[in-house]
């Protein structure tokens, strides 16, 4: 199997050089069928999964999956893989929100699933992800995610240009506040053509630091704070 069947596969090559890791995506990290579980437990029982991991993406990997059992493991789960690796958006992270948390001062489970549905896996010049948190406890890391959305009491404050990879990571900057949902939604589309229209081999904040941050949000129409 080639590299780029792998790929589409989903199917990351472990430190062994023989066996795979696999993540099936999972929206939002929300499963309201537990027979998923029941069948993502049989599956590993069945093919002597070497290990089953919580990511940090809110997925659930099988590790330790032999190549010419990949296709059979992907049919019998009837799932699509998680875009775990390459160059496109490889995860939208999202808190409870108003759906389940008592604290929870904006909807981010529908704004982060809608999201999700748009963007993830979409190809971009690098890898990028998205936080959509709640309220300001920002449980979705939203300050170190590429695109981050954090619920406030009025709206949606957006941010950009954060990561943690690297031995330099950058907390992202906070671009505006107040938005509803349409509009926070609307911000993020704009972004994210931004970035794909600059075709640069780096992350969205290293862009940003690049042009100056002023410079980034004049180009996006936003008002630059003096």
């Amino acid at each position: 199997m080639g590299k780029d069947d792998l790929l589409e596969k989903g199917a990351i090559l472990q430190r062994d050089k023989v066996n795979f890791a696999i993540a099936p995506h999972i929206p939002g990290g929300i499963i309201t069928d537990v027979n998923l579980l029941r069948k993502l437990a049989d599956v590993a029982e069945k093919f002597n999964v070497q290990a089953v991991k919580i990511t940090s993406a809110q997925r659930i990997a099988l590790v330790g999956i032999r190549e010419q059992d990949l296709d059979q493991v992907w049919d019998e789960l009837g799932m699509k893989p998680g875009a775990a690796i390459g160059l496109c958006v490889r995860s939208v992270k999202i808190c409870p929100g108003t759906t389940f948390c008592r604290i929870g001062m904006q909807d981010a489970v529908g704004v982060g699933l809608k999201l999700d549905e748009k963007y993830h896996g979409m190809e971009l010049p690098y890898k990028f992800k998205i936080g959509v948190s709640g309220c300001p406890n920002n449980c979705s890391e939203s300050s170190i995610k590429d695109i981050g959305l954090v619920g406030m009491q009025k709206g949606w404050r957006v941010l950009a240009g954060g990561f943690v990879s690297g031995l330099k990571p950058r907390l992202a900057d906070v671009i505006a506040t107040g938005l509803d949902d349409q509009e926070a939604m609307a911000l993020v589309d704009t972004i994210v053509d931004w970035f794909r229209d600059q075709g640069k081999a780096k992350r969205l904040g290293r862009v940003i630091d690049d042009i100056s941050l002023a410079r980034f949000m004049s180009e996006l129409g936003l008002p630059v704070q003096e």
